[in-house]
């Protein structure tokens, strides 16, 4: 391990939710128009990058080398690289989602492993025994579900909404988990009958031009676009009236711990989280759906969004503050005739996202491509004109 900097090849994954250009964009690649979700930059077991023309993956090499790649103290502690960093496109709603804590994963990770279902079985809700907190930083402009309503918001949208009126008293007097729980169990017929009418009336709204995004009647537009199901209405379409719609900006941020209800609705990010793939979905997803475990791990509690622009760390960087040890992220500018140096204390992955660089003299990275930086590496970066980078590290 004699470098300690090198090119990286991530791992894209093509779920039905993405787009069919930005990815293949920003990689210079085709991929037979399937839909490019996500592009994974880490060393999760399911999908780990490679080091550019090596066959070994970024997770065999921290596992023969750990101290020299991730740094003695992360080793240490955390036994693995704790983040993963991943580009997101978004063109379709994703599910209604909540993140375990970390001692709850631990939990339903044995007992699933206990009962002898398999890892890959599409009804497993736990892949592995960590948490996944997260935090976005939007690409483009950015839209999000995040947490439920303030009580008089979400008071005032159940009387303003005529199918919702029958749940007002309910929620007035037993609050946000006896509604949630009511609505997410109702029988399928009950639930049509609610979203039947509602999704005509939000489609004839959406066409007169009455609705924008920060209307949920716009989403459920967009989900259904004019093509009203055959079988049963998604009853993810309750939280979208239920949740905040978020926009972040490009350059803003948000971060979501365990427990936060929320899904992505439609843009570009850069994401990164706990080294996990924990996810329980409640609705808007083909993906396996789990109500009663994603009642159990849910905070029923209101949620004022925090849309974080970056603390400035010193010239070069803004950090997103995320209250985790697991990882961090800093978004890094240079503009022409500056050197940006250090030495990695952790491990570090870079992505760059506008512009192009020359990392110690001899290694040209432009927009679009990844690297590694190992523990104790040290890095002197220059650009021509101007280049950004989103830096993800162990904070120590």
């Amino acid at each position: 391990m004699g470098n300690k900097i090198y090119k990286i090849k991530g791992v894209v994954q093509h779920y039905a939710w993405g787009g069919n250009q930005f990815i293949p964009d920003l990689l210079s690649a085709s991929f037979d128009n399937k839909p490019c979700a996500e592009y994974w930059m880490g060393a999760h077991p399911s999908a780990a990058a490679k080091l550019e023309g090596q066959s070994k993956s970024l997770l065999e090499i921290i596992q023969e080398n750990p101290q020299e790649t991730v740094g003695k103290r992360v080793w240490e502690k955390f036994g693995e690289l704790p983040y993963l960093f991943k580009i997101l496109d978004v063109k379709d709603m994703l599910s209604i989602q909540v993140h375990p804590t970390k001692k709850e994963a631990e939990k339903g990770f044995d007992a699933e492993e206990a009962a002898g279902i398999s890892i890959t079985a599409p009804h497993r809700n736990y892949k592995d025994r960590n948490h996944k907190p997260e935090v976005m930083v939007a690409l483009s402009e950015f839209w999000l579900l995040h947490g439920f309503r303030s009580k008089s918001s979400l008071e005032y949208l159940l009387e303003q909404t005529p199918e919702f009126q029958v749940f007002s008293t309910l929620f007035r007097k037993e609050g946000y988990k006896a509604l949630y729980q009511l609505i997410m169990e109702m029988d399928a017929t009950d639930a049509n009958h609610v979203l039947q009418s509602l999704v005509k009336r939000e489609l004839i709204r959406f066409h007169a031009g009455d609705l924008t995004r920060f209307d949920p009647g716009w989403w459920v537009a967009k989900l259904y676009a004019d093509q009203l199901p055959e079988g049963d209405y998604d009853k993810g379409i309750f939280s979208i009236y239920f949740f905040n719609i978020v926009k972040a900006m490009p350059g803003e941020a948000v971060f979501q711990g365990a427990g936060i209800p929320h899904a992505y609705l439609e843009g570009q990010n850069v994401e990164l989280m706990a080294n996990s793939d924990n996810v329980l979905r409640g609705g808007l997803t083909p993906k396996h759906v789990d109500v009663p475990e994603l009642l159990k791990h849910t905070a029923f509690e209101p949620v004022e969004p925090q849309v974080m622009k970056g603390n400035a760390v010193n010239h070069f960087e803004w950090n997103y503050p995320c209250p985790v040890p697991d990882f961090a992220l800093n978004k890094v500018v240079i503009q022409a005739n500056e050197e940006w140096s250090g030495t990695a204390e952790s491990m570090q992955i870079w992505w760059v996202g506008e512009g192009g660089c020359t990392v110690n003299k001899q290694m040209q990275m432009k927009a679009g491509e990844a690297c590694v930086v190992f523990a104790d590496g040290e890095f002197a970066v220059e650009t021509g004109k101007s280049c950004t980078i989103f830096k993800a590290y162990v904070p120590l």
